[in-house]
Parts: C-alpha cells; sequence; structure tokens
C-alpha cells in the first residue's frame, strides 16, 4: 500500500457529521434518574467530521468538509467555526431544518458520554458526494470519513474515495456493523480499543490483543489497522508487521475530541507525504493536546502547538 502522493494533491477531505455541542461539566455523572448541579456550561461546533475537519485545517493542511448543516439558529455556529479553522466549505449543504445535537456529558476526572442526534446529517446524499469528490479529485489524495452519517453511505463513501485514487482512511465511531465488502476499499483503519473489541470480537486490552485485532482488520481486506489503546500509545498493524507508537502522558481536562485530533493530524500528515508511523505520531501528540483543554472545536491545537509540544518533549531529559 503507497501513501506517497504527487505535491499537488496534498488536500485532504473529511465526508462527514457535524453538530452544535451541548456541554456540561460536573462532579461526577448522575446516576440513572438522578438530577445533580453541574459546575458549567458550553455550547460549540462539534460533530466527528466537523472536529476532524478542523484539525486537518489547524494542521495547516488544505483541506475539505463535505456534510449538511440545519439552517436554523445553529447554522452560522458551524459555518463560522469551520471557516476560521480554514475548511473550504464549498461542499457543505444547508437543509431545511434542525442542525444535529450532541448532548456531552463531562465529570471531573475527564470522562464523558455523549448522545448525538443526527439531524441535519441525515440528509447527505450519494449525489452530494459524487460531486465533492468529483471536484476534489485533483487536489486531494486523502479521504477521511467516520460513521455518524448514513451507514448505508460508508460502502458508497469508501468505494467512490478508491475509485478517485485516494487513500481512504474510516474512523469506525460509532462502533457499527458494516458489510463484509466495505473494508477492502479501506486503506487505514483507525478504532480505539472499545471499537475494535466490538467489531473484531476480539477482546482489545493491550498491544498484543490490540495486534491481534489489527489482524482480523487485514483479513478483510483493510490495508492497515491503527488500534488505539488511550494510556498505552498506538499500534500499527500492516501486512509487513505491527509497530507500538507510544503516547504522550498528559493531565487530563476533557478528552471529548481527542479521537478527532487524531484522527485529523493523520489524515493531514499522510497527505503531505509522511510515512504511516510518523503520522501516526504526530496524531498522539495532537490528541494528547486535545485533552488539556475543555470543549470539542476550541481545543484542537494548531500545528505550531503540536510541533513545540513534540520538541519539548524530544529536549526533556530521559528519566532513570
Amino acid at each position: 500500500m503507497s501513501l506517497a502522493h504527487p505535491a499537488d494533491r496534498s488536500g485532504v477531505v473529511i465526508i462527514g457529521s457535524v453538530t452544535a455541542d451541548v456541554t456540561t461539566f460536573s462532579q461526577r455523572l448522575p446516576a440513572r434518574g438522578e438530577t445533580i448541579l453541574g459546575d458549567e456550561f458550553t455550547l460549540m461546533l462539534g460533530g466527528k467530521g466537523a472536529n476532524q475537519a478542523v484539525a486537518a485545517g489547524r494542521s495547516g493542511a488544505r483541506t475539505s468538509f463535505v456534510g449538511c448543516v440545519g439552517d436554523d439558529l445553529f447554522h452560522d455556529l458551524v459555518v463560522n467555526g469551520l471557516s476560521d479553522a480554514g475548511v473550504d466549505l464549498a461542499h457543505l449543504r444547508t437543509v431545511p431544518g434542525p442542525t444535529g445535537i450532541a448532548h456531552i456529558r463531562v465529570d471531573s476526572s475527564a470522562q464523558n458520554d455523549i448522545v448525538m442526534v443526527p439531524l441535519a446529517n441525515a440528509a447527505l446524499s450519494t449525489e452530494q458526494i459524487d460531486t465533492a469528490l468529483a471536484a476534489l479529485s485533483s487536489t486531494t489524495s486523502v479521504l477521511l470519513t467516520q460513521l455518524e452519517t448514513p451507514s448505508a453511505l460508508t460502502a458508497h463513501i469508501t468505494a467512490r474515495g478508491r475509485e478517485h485514487g485516494m487513500t481512504v482512511i474510516l474512523d469506525p465511531a460509532p462502533a457499527a456493523p458494516l458489510p463484509v465488502e466495505v473494508w477492502s476499499s479501506i486503506d487505514i483503519v483507525t478504532p480505539n480499543e472499545t471499537e475494535a473489541t466490538l467489531i473484531s470480537g476480539i477482546e482489545v486490552t493491550d498491544a498484543d490483543s490490540a495486534e491481534r485485532a489489527g489482524r482480523w482488520f487485514l483479513e478483510q481486506g483493510v490495508g492497515a489497522a491503527v488500534i488505539t489503546l488511550a494510556g498505552q500509545g498506538s499500534c500499527v498493524v500492516t501486512a509487513d508487521g505491527s509497530t507500538v507508537v507510544p503516547p504522550f502522558p498528559v493531565e487530563a481536562v476533557d478528552t471529548t475530541a481527542a479521537g478527532d485530533a487524531y484522527a485529523g493530524y493523520l489524515g493531514a500528515a499522510l497527505a503531505n507525504g509522511s510515512t504511516l508511523t510518523d503520522a501516526v505520531r504526530l496524531a498522539t501528540a495532537a490528541g494528547a493536546l486535545t485533552v488539556t483543554k475543555q470543549g470539542a472545536s476550541p481545543s484542537l491545537p494548531l500545528r505550531a502547538e503540536v510541533d513545540a509540544f513534540l520538541a519539548a518533549r524530544e529536549s526533556a531529559p530521559v528519566a532513570n
């Protein structure tokens, strides 16, 4: 599997969801049927697709987004948030009705739970996808998509990306069963340990079990699997073997969008010609920085921040 692309195709396109994120922060999450008092509330741009587009845009990559937003009061929140990150919105479609919504609850240990209501995201169509990919094919080498859009479209998105010669990356979140034929049109799949477990049926708890799950994805036809293991780093599995890219320990404030920062930076780095291992290291740093701030899109780092973070880690003395 070749990940090298001509310089004039250094763009990345994200096809996916966009939401207005309603986030509450509290010392703990309420028990079933319980009401508790929270500490803080935020309203901001979110959605796995939009977050990944913002991350790719902030990395400095030429980034395009394909998705749907409603014509409600959240429309400008979405458009302004993506535009401010330098994302091309020529293929963002405004549809009648409400924008997608995500309700996120975060506790004092930075763990969260999320309810996502697709709404406008359900209007994404094959025609919109085909038009966008045809227009972008000459300047874009990497396609990144997720599973917050209609699952019936996943096979169409990945197949069209492959037809246009793009490196197709699937972030399989939220985890859902996929038709067997989809896997062979995916170059890189990036599940976390929970998603890898649910999809492969192999319980992933460490690097060894992650490698076994990664092999399962390769057996289905995927080119490479990158399985994230939170505090244990990432397990990169290819036909040539497996490699563990270590994590960057930080003090977490809010884990929301950490995976999206990772995915966006991964896609952008590959579009810029990085090797898979180098791209995973950059993505790991971006994800680590993201958890040190509150919120989804506001926590996604700029490339200069990621470079400074990596430089500081490289110059730090090694503990005995």
